[in-house]
């Protein structure tokens, strides 16, 4: 703790506090509190759903209703707000390392809620509703998608490491539920309140309930509490040390890594690809002759694939390299892809279920482990800030290229086909990459 204090000697004394084992001493809960840390992980990206893409959509309808805005209109919001936002992320990121995750993870916790508060009191039908709406989708996507979900996935990785996969995928199983039902979730509460008690409602969970909790709960690392990551004693910690090198990057170093590139550009594809999907899924069904029952009940079958791959993966990842994780997880991404192709035969949906499972299962556990296991922790939120922003940008176009494509060539295809192009090249980089860091970790 002390080396911290002294690398950061202009903090503000709250920033320091909120960085030490304060207010109560970590050490002196039962079992090892690395645990709970695992739970607020959860918490936090569940807390994050409304400003996720599914956490939104649901208030598409009464958005257009409410603001008198087109549906072009509103999309366009969210495009440049979620544009704007992931030029923002790489520097949250930097905020991350120098403030700590408790400070970012309430920060964030804030700004949500207040932004949710903002979209259902501030916006009014007018010429100015545009604006205002773009301005309220940037809060939510940096705040909750961007800030408070890559927070609550760091601070998690600071207080594991030969656990790092297993405890990662078993939140990552909870968070897939939680996520899958979600949106039925919101649209009781929209139900039962309307959209604006609906708003009010989420903004009280994640700006009082869970920013109170986060404030006296959650330490940025096990040192600070005079622990170690795992719950390790000091001898088995100097142990593993010295059968292993440690390396820890700046941001700097690991921008100028091919690697980096090819982890974040192979991440960023699902989520320029699964967006889009997810986002014209009824119009991409129904072009390929299938019903709209069909496509939204698509998701349940992907969702089993992707939760058993994204729990057996994290587990094997512990004991592993990452590159075959990566190809297969690419490969998968192809599948995927063609099978979009061919929706209309059982073998194409069929495809498109395995393909975009297992590939978004592996695509979980890379996302969490990939940075940290190829650069260190000590430059952690910078790196996955920057990886952050690639994604946030990639989920923001996928929907409007999919959409020029059919506005230009009359179908859905010739983006399919765009993705997978791209997808076999990033194949081609995966194989043939190099990955120096990417040992078997000692366990």
């Amino acid at each position: 703790g002390a080396a911290i204090r002294l690398n950061r000697p202009r903090d503000f004394a709250l920033t320091e506090r909120l960085r030490s084992d304060w207010p109560f001493r970590a050490s002196r809960v039962p079992g090892f509190y690395g645990w709970i840390i695992a739970l607020f992980t959860t918490l936090g990206m569940y807390m994050s759903i409304p400003g996720q893409t599914m956490g939104m959509a649901v208030f598409a309808d009464e958005f257009i209703d409410a603001f008198g805005l087109s549906r072009t209109e509103l999309s366009t919001a969210y495009l440049f707000g979620t544009t704007a936002s992931a030029f923002c992320l790489t520097h949250a990121g930097r905020w991350f390392d120098r403030y700590g995750a408790r400070f970012m993870i309430c920060a964030s916790s804030l700004g949500l809620a207040t932004t949710l508060l903002f979209i259902s009191t501030a916006i009014r039908p007018g010429m100015f509703a545009f604006a205002l709406i773009l301005a309220g989708y940037f809060g939510v996507r940096f705040s909750g998608q961007g800030v408070l979900t890559s927070a609550s996935r760091n601070v998690l990785l600071l207080w594991f490491e030969r656990r790092r996969g297993l405890v990662s995928g078993t939140s990552g199983v909870f968070v897939s539920l939680g996520f899958s039902i979600a949106p039925l979730v919101i649209a009781m509460m929209i139900d039962t309140w309307g959209w604006r008690g609906a708003l009010w409602v989420m903004a009280a969970v994640v700006g009082v309930a869970f920013f109170l909790l986060a404030l006296l709960m959650v330490r940025d690392r096990p040192e600070v509490c005079g622990l170690r990551p795992d719950g390790d004693v000091a001898e088995d910690q100097e142990k593993s040390a010295a059968r292993r090198e440690i390396v820890h990057m700046s941001l700097e170093q690991a921008r100028r890594k091919l690697v980096f590139w090819v982890y974040s550009l192979s991440l960023s594809m699902h989520a320029m690809f699964g967006t889009a999907v997810t986002f014209h899924v009824a119009a991409i069904f129904e072009e390929a002759g299938r019903t709209r029952v069909e496509a939204f009940g698509y998701f349940l079958p992907a969702a089993v694939v992707s939760v058993v791959t994204n729990f057996t993966a994290s587990a094997i990842a512990d004991r592993s390299r990452l590159k075959p994780f990566l190809v297969i997880m690419l490969v998968a991404f192809v599948l995927g892809a063609f099978g979009l192709t061919r929706l209309s035969s059982s073998f194409g949906y069929w495809s498109l279920v395995v393909g975009f499972g297992v590939g978004g299962g592996l695509w979980g556990m890379l996302a969490n482990l990939a940075f940290v296991r190829q650069f260190g922790t000590r430059h952690l939120g910078a790196i996955s800030g920057l990886n952050t922003s690639i994604t946030v940008f990639a989920s923001a176009i996928g929907p409007v290229l999919f959409s020029l494509a059919n506005d230009t060539f009359g179908s859905f295809q010739a983006a399919a086909w765009g993705c997978l192009g791209l997808l076999v090249v990033l194949v081609g980089l995966a194989v043939f990459i190099r990955q120096p860091m990417d040992v078997r970790p000692v366990v």
